[in-house]
């Protein structure tokens, strides 16, 4: 495997010698039961719910409300009426909040077990100080709080310019121009693709940037992580949208098996079918996981550059 993908073609950084690579492998090899165990049903809860809340969000009470107001806010600011984004972004404030908890426990614990066995003990990550990994917990709990305000603010951001731009358009009486008003749409539509796919690369970076370098600040960490994407887009981008495939994929299993199963059988296969979640859930942890090892190497093929003492 060595040989047919180098690490240094598939994370973009310097090259990296032949026995400096085996080495990494063997240790990975190692750790593969810490990873497939610990880590993942430390992440199981998130995971559960994740999927969980995005089948049973859809018709509650709670993303009624959210939509409602949406729209009403779309209304007020001239944005066209039926648009997916008025559809999904209710359904994604909701999972988000309904979320939190979750996501600052059993999320940030995984990662904290994946960065504290990467980074500190790669050879025996169980043998690792409970005080050392309690203390990186708290630092990346800092750090996903300024993620979670970095990325509402620039969304917020994203959406006061659309909003801005169709008051301006409605203000000049401009809007019966054929074509602006959709021109206006496709425009808002690939400023927030655009700002959602940053938000995607730079937080997930910079949180094991600053549980790397034990530093519970935000600045730093943003800077390094944007650092690092200079230049490697491509590879940022490939790495995230597979990842991000692998995450659909089973959000996709669940609603197909488990919510689909349950609303044909009923009550009648409900045990098979409960089995059949948590088996994907699995999956989903395993894929969150993934993630954060596919980013911790991704930082230290470059990190170099940017005093980041990554370990190969």
């Amino acid at each position: 495997m060595a040989t047919i993908l180098p690490r240094e073609w598939l994370f973009g950084g310097a090259p990296i010698s032949q026995g400096c690579f085996s080495k990494s492998f063997k240790q990975e090899i190692k750790s593969y039961q810490y990873f497939t165990i610990t880590a993942a049903l430390l992440a199981f809860p998130y995971a559960a719910s994740i999927l969980l809340l995005q089948s049973l969000t859809l018709s509650s009470s709670f993303v009624l409300l959210l939509r409602a107001r949406i729209r009403a806010l779309f209304n007020a600011s001239g944005f066209p009426p039926h648009s997916i984004l008025e559809r999904k972004l209710p359904e994604t404030i909701a999972v988000a909040v309904l979320a939190l908890p979750s996501s600052l426990s059993s999320s940030l614990l995984s990662k904290a077990s994946v960065i504290h066995a990467l980074h500190t003990s790669q050879d025996h990550p169980k043998n690792a100080s409970f005080s050392h990994f309690f203390k990186l917990y708290a630092i990346l709990i800092h750090t996903q709080i300024c993620n979670s305000l970095f990325t509402l603010s620039t969304n917020a951001t994203c959406f006061s310019l659309v909003f801005l731009a169709f008051n301006l358009v409605n203000g000049f009486g401009v809007s019966d121009l054929p074509g602006l008003v959709p021109f206006l749409s496709a425009t808002g539509a690939v400023l927030s693709s655009f700002t959602v796919s940053i938000t995607f690369l730079i937080c997930p970076l910079t949180l094991i940037i600053s549980g790397v370098e034990k530093t519970g600040g935000f600045m730093g960490a943003l800077s390094k992580a944007c650092g690092l994407i200079k230049g490697r887009t491509e590879t940022a981008l490939w790495l995230s949208v597979w990842i991000n495939a692998l995450m659909a994929a089973v959000e996709a299993l669940f609603q197909y098996r488990v919510v689909r199963g349950y609303r044909d059988n009923g009550e009648t296969g409900s045990f098979s079918v409960a089995v059949e979640g948590m088996f994907i859930a699995y999956l989903y942890s395993v894929v969150l996981v993934l993630e954060t090892i596919v980013a911790y190497y991704f930082i230290s093929s470059g990190g170099s550059k940017w005093n980041i003492a990554i370990p190969y």
